[in-house]
């Protein structure tokens, strides 16, 4: 199966070739924002395993005061990239799971920056909860 995603509109394609690492439901304020619900999943790959098909003029990014960059189609609004400075070193990037059309089979493994988490969701799964970063 291949890793296919798009935006909303469709005028951003991609493709990742591999994922890496694991993958956490992030409660964060500004995934929160970002995203409009009570947390994001991302997950990682290598910048070299992102490969463009259509669109990527209409991308767009934010960049916030402790550097993260969040990135988005212009046309409308889909969030869909997640960069800090850990991705910078290492050369990989963050995807939003959601934005993907069709996936391997990937699952999160943890709820991350739980601290932070909205009042009015309650997390009743069994994964591991760290109340910021892993550790």
């Amino acid at each position: 199966m291949k890793n296919m995603g798009s935006c909303l509109c469709k005028k951003i394609t991609f493709e990742v070739f591999k994922f890496q690492g694991p993958i956490g439901h992030c409660h964060c304020k500004m995934c929160q924002k970002f995203h409009g619900a009570a947390f994001s999943t991302f997950a990682e790959t290598k910048v070299s395993d992102l490969h463009w098909l259509s669109g990527q003029v209409f991308l767009k990014s934010y960049r916030a005061e402790n550097e993260t960059v969040r990135a988005f189609c212009a046309c409308c609004g889909s969030s869909l990239l997640f960069e800090s400075k850990h991705n910078r070193v290492e050369g990989t990037i963050e995807i939003a799971l959601a934005a993907f059309d069709s996936i391997e089979p990937v699952h999160a493994d943890a709820h991350i920056y739980t601290e932070s988490k909205a009042d009015w969701y309650k997390i009743s799964d069994t994964l591991t909860q760290f109340g910021q970063y892993r550790r």
